[in-house]
């Protein structure tokens, strides 16, 4: 896998951010492109300052008031859809950069952490794809929005649905020294399924060499497992 990549947003701003797997039927004709695992960020100091932020802008994750028809095989699905897309030389032009860079969340992030929307065409992606698969197949309020992958599962975690069991369509996050702390985070994929030998099966973006891969990784390098509401 390639090192995580650190891109500044600003003079002042250096943020990590990564993200993300499937859209109905319908999608399962987007192009495929793929990796590079940490990206654009938001400073410490602004998380601390705002413990909520994982909430913010993400209205429509108020499950509440959404009808869940979306499962975690449609998720599944859609990810592998996208299994051997990959970015440019520039480590961008992936359809996730792009989605996210002209989405209303890119506007909201771009706020909280400093930068520009464009930032967000060459940043790590991992956590873009993880969203972009949300917005997909209509599962974007169950699964959420970020580039930052910390920032994602702070909103998991504020809504109480961050744990540490393996779970198909879970969303993965990954320290790869074995952190266990939210801070730690650096990467964030799906669970395909428990592998039940101390490792899991996953779909990540911006992984490899910039793709989007289904790779086997150890328990021992994960943080936790944020859970969408999928109909069953």
């Amino acid at each position: 896998m390639a090192k995580h990549r650190l891109t500044a947003v600003s003079k002042n701003t250096i943020a990590r951010a990564v993200l993300g797997a499937g859209v109905l039927a319908s999608a399962l004709g987007v192009p495929t492109a793929a990796h590079a695992d940490t990206s654009i960020a938001v400073a410490a100091a602004t998380a601390a300052k705002h413990p909520d932020t994982a909430r913010s802008a993400h209205k429509a994750g108020e499950r509440d008031e959404t009808k869940i028809n979306v499962t975690a095989d449609q998720v599944l699905a859609v990810a592998r859809s996208q299994i051997g897309t990959s970015e440019n030389a520039k480590g961008g032009g992936t359809p996730y950069q792009q989605w996210y860079a002209n989405s209303q969340r890119a506007a909201e992030t771009v706020a909280r952490d400093g930068g520009s929307r464009t930032a967000y065409l060459n940043a790590a992606w991992c956590s873009m794809f993880v969203s972009w698969v949300g917005e997909k197949t209509g599962a974007r309020p169950q699964v959420g929005w970020d580039a930052w992958t910390v920032a994602h599962a702070k909103w998991f975690a504020a809504n109480k649905r961050f744990g540490h069991e393996a779970k198909p369509g879970a969303v993965v996050f990954f320290s790869w020294k074995g952190g266990k702390a939210l801070k730690d985070i650096q990467h964030v994929g799906f669970v395909v399924k428990d592998n039940r030998d101390g490792t899991i099966t996953t779909i990540e973006g911006n992984t490899g060499n910039g793709k989007v891969e289904e790779r086997v990784r150890p328990k021992s390098q994960v943080v936790g497992y944020g859970y969408p509401e999928y109909a069953s």
